[in-house]
């Protein structure tokens, strides 16, 4: 399976309690097919004091796990969602918006 969404894309949560915010995505675990985006769904962890690591004991607020069928690609022409195609250039594998054919760069 071809992930069509990869780090440092500009993404829009299309549902859920943060649907309609748009963020970047900061990592991506295909084997549970979960993304990261910078910024949303942030919930408070309970941590743990561990002296042998100098980490003090508190609430911390991080980024949590979202479900990859719950983001979209945004597209900065349309500032819209979009969907992903795949077509070969040169020999190579090039994502593109199926709305406008424009090629996805690369950051």
């Amino acid at each position: 399976m071809t992930m069509k969404i990869r780090c440092l894309d500009s993404v829009i949560i299309i549902s859920g309690s943060n649907k309609g915010k748009t963020g970047t995505v900061k990592s991506i675990s295909p084997d549970k097919s979960k993304v990261i985006v910078k910024g949303i769904n942030i919930v408070k962890k309970h941590q743990k004091a561990i002296p042998e690591k100098n980490i003090t004991a508190g609430i911390l607020k991080k980024e949590a796990w979202i479900h990859i069928s719950n983001i979209a690609i945004l597209n900065p022409e349309t500032n819209r969602s979009d969907r992903i195609g795949f077509k070969f250039i040169n020999g190579k594998k090039m994502r593109f918006f199926k709305s406008n054919n424009k090629i996805i760069s690369y950051k």
